[in-house]
Parts: C-alpha cells; structure tokens; sequence
C-alpha cells in the first residue's frame, strides 16, 4: 500500500498537518516543563498553609469541642484528620519531579518527620503526615485533602482546545493548499486536451503571481499550437489539391497510352497509392476534434465496415454480438481508424486468410478489434510505431505507405479517452484493440449510412 499520497494537495497538507502536531505537541512540552516547578511549589505551600491551620485549630481549640471541629472541617472543607499509626499501610506518592518538589516543600517547612501518601488504608487523596506537638515525637496525625485539590483539571479541556486548535489549523492549511493546486488541476486537465487535439478553453490569468504567469505562457502555447495545426491543415490541402491534378492527367494519359495491360495496372496502381498516401497526410493534418460526438451503435458500424470489404471482394469478417452496443463517439474518426486497421491487415497479411473483426465489453470499456495472420509486431516496437511516419520493415516487409495509419489511429483512440492496444495473437499476427470508454451518455443519434 502507498503510505505516502500522490498529489500535491495532499501531500503538502499532510506535511502541513504533520509540522503543525510537531509544533504543537513541543509547544505543549515545553509549557508544561516550565510550568511543572511552580505549580509543584504551589501545591506544597498550599498543603503547607493547610496544616499550619489545622495544627493551630487543633490546638487553640477547647478539648470538648474537637469532635465538632474535625466533624466541621470533614464536611465544609473536605479535609480528613486521622491519628497517625506506625502500622498504617500506605501507598507511596508516584516518583515524578512534580511530588519530588512538592516534598522538598512541605519537608523544608513542616519539619524532616513530615511525610507525604498517596493514600492510607486504601483511601486514595492527597495524605499529610505532621506533629501537632513539636517536643511529643508521637503526636502525629494525618490530613487528607481530596484529589480535586490539587490535580490538574485540565485533560479534556486542554484536549478539546489543542483538538479545536489543530482542526482550524488545518482547515486553513486546506485552504492555503486548495487555492495552489486548484489552477495546477485546469491547467492538467486543459493539457489533456490538447493532448487530444482539442483546443481548450482559455484558462484564467489570475490568482499568485507564479501561477497566473503559468497560465498566460500555457494559453500562448495553446493558441500557437492552433494556429500551427491551421497552417499544416491548409498547407497539406493546398499540397493535395496541387498534387492530385497532376495525378488524375497522369492516369487518364496511362489509360490513353496503349501500353501493355499489366504495365497499365502497375501504373494505377502506384498511382492510387499515392493517391492514398496524400490521402493520410490529410486525415492526420486535418484531425477530427471538431466533429461533434454523437451515439453510435458499434455493432452497426462495424457490420457495415465488413460489408463495405466484402464488396470489393476482400476477405473481412466479424464476429459481433446480438444486441446493440452504443458509443459516444466521433463516427467519421472512428470509421476511418477502424478502415485503417483493416487496410493495415490486408496489406501486411495478404489475403490468404481473412481479417476479423470483432467486438467485446469489458468493465466499462468497449473494445474493437481487428485480427489478423500476418508477421505481427514485436512487443518492443508497439509503442514506437505509434508516431507518425513510422514503419517496421523488418516485422512488415512492405514498404509502401506513409507511416501514418497507426498514428492516425492512436490520435483518434486518445480523442475519444481511449487507447490503442497492439498485440500479438493467439496462434500468429495481430490482435489490434481499440479501447473506448462504453459511458452512458446519450447524444444524438447516429445512423451511419452504407457505404
């Protein structure tokens, strides 16, 4: 288990909170350890004054008439007066500094005979042992005082003001730590949208000096950040337009040529993959955060996907489930990662055995999966295959394409708060996993129309 937490609101008001019982329980310490010698000296010269005027009454006062003296003393002032016996059992007073003191106190005044219990014949109080008559060394007696006399009566409520004290301490330190990290929170979750692809919101330039300069420099970033994906997006489509003029004169001037047939559709054929490649410069450039999520019916979407291959007389199948399994989704952005994957399959594993498709929900996540026989990827390239214009001649031996097709799929896998799993199958090839949230949110629906 993870003793320390990870965030820094709570890491610092943990720390916060730790500093402050620190401070609080060595501020406590030393109060006490300062306030221990007077108190103790207090108390001794309280029981000192005690004695004196109960030795002064007893003796002063008329033989007949100490019954009743006593009788008043035990009812008005809580005090005991007992003959002493040197047979008394008595409970010795806990060896602390503070009874030390207190004994050294009374001793000093009342005479070295004087002796001080915790309690006689089990009575528990505070007990006094002193000598009425100075020359009569058995004229002892015992005084004893009720244990509210001189304890501290302070534990519950020094308590409840240290526990009062520590809970506003910490509510402000809450506080203090809230109004750091609440702009550090925006701007994480600002940069996860970008990380999408998405342009946020503007964040809010105030609060500390260090945090407000924090936003305005993340603000600038997301604002260059935009306007270079505009650029790039014009750039490519001016790229495109210019480039697929020239490329439609060309097929038209090879299917004019008279060249031999098989000339003919290897020229085609490098034609449309040119055409294709341009194709995936714009699809990568253009990106897909501002179409607008709407619910899809994944089984649906992948059933037509498969009907759209077969048509052409490729050999796709799925494998799909009964009842419908509605997403959140972009439809055009998912319906191209998904085409994607397929054209990925088919040109990597030939058309010997067929791509599959299939869907499954796990947790609260669906996963769309293409499968395939091919030569599969090496677990240590997945991730590096995610970039764009990127390819694994050695796993995938055809050169042609542009490297893009899995990093367009990765783009729109995070889009959606999803992820792009790519896994070696069962049996040989790849097990390509786009994982998506399976929320419960219902936009507008979708029908996605053949194509």
């Amino acid at each position: 288990m993870r003793l320390i937490p990870r965030s820094l609101l709570w890491r610092s008001f943990l720390l916060i909170g730790l500093l402050l019982l620190a401070s609080i329980s060595t501020w406590l310490l030393v109060f006490d350890l300062f306030e221990r010698t007077p108190r103790a000296r207090q108390t001794g010269q309280m029981l000192v004054s005690v004695v004196n005027l109960t030795r002064a009454a007893l003796i002063n006062a008329d033989p007949l008439l100490r019954v009743a003296l006593l009788r008043d003393l035990s009812e008005q002032e809580g005090l005991r007066i007992y003959p002493a016996d040197p047979r008394d059992h008595i409970t010795p007073l806990p060896a602390t500094q503070f009874f030390r003191i207190m004994q050294e106190q009374v001793s000093h005044q009342l005479g070295p005979r004087t002796r001080l219990a915790a309690a006689r014949e089990g009575v528990p109080g505070l007990w006094v042992r002193f000598q009425i008559d100075p020359d009569d060394a058995e004229d002892l007696f015992w005084v004893m005082l009720p244990s509210d006399r001189f304890e501290r009566v302070r534990t519950l409520e020094w308590l409840g003001w240290t526990i009062a004290a520590m809970l506003l301490a910490l509510g402000g330190a809450y506080l203090i730590v809230r109004h750091t990290t609440q702009p550090l929170s925006r701007v994480t979750r600002a940069a996860r949208e970008v990380g999408r692809g998405e342009l946020p919101s503007p964040l809010p330039e105030e609060g500390p000096e260090e945090l407000a300069e924090v936003a305005r420099a993340f603000n600038q970033m997301s604002v260059d950040l935009a306007q270079l994906e505009s650029d790039r997006a014009l750039i490519l489509a001016g790229i495109s337009h210019d480039l697929r003029t020239p490329l439609a004169r060309l097929r038209l001037g090879i299917e004019m040529s008279g060249a031999p047939p098989e000339e003919v559709d290897a020229m085609s054929a490098d034609i449309e993959e040119m055409d294709r490649i341009i194709a995936q410069f714009l699809d990568f450039a253009r990106g897909s955060a501002e179409e607008a999520p709407v619910a899809v019916d994944a089984t649906t979407l992948l059933g037509e996907i498969e009907s759209s291959y077969q048509r052409r007389g490729l050999p796709v199948s799925a494998t799909l489930p009964g009842q419908e399994q509605e997403l959140a989704v972009r439809p055009k952005a998912l319906r191209r990662a998904l085409t994607n994957l397929v054209d990925n399959a088919l040109r990597y594993a030939g058309t010997e055995q067929p791509v599959e498709l299939a869907l499954e929900r796990v947790g609260h996540e669906m996963r769309l999966m293409v499968m395939d026989r091919g030569p599969g990827i090496p677990l240590e390239h997945v991730e590096r295959l995610k970039r764009p214009f990127t390819r694994l001649e050695a796993a995938r031996t055809d050169a042609r394409g542009s490297g893009l097709g899995l990093a367009i799929v990765n783009r729109v896998a995070r889009l959606h708060g999803g992820r792009l799993e790519l896994l070696p199958r069962p049996g040989g090839g790849l097990l390509a996993v786009l994982a998506l949230p399976a929320g419960d949110q219902r936009p507008d629906r979708y029908n996605p129309s053949p194509t």
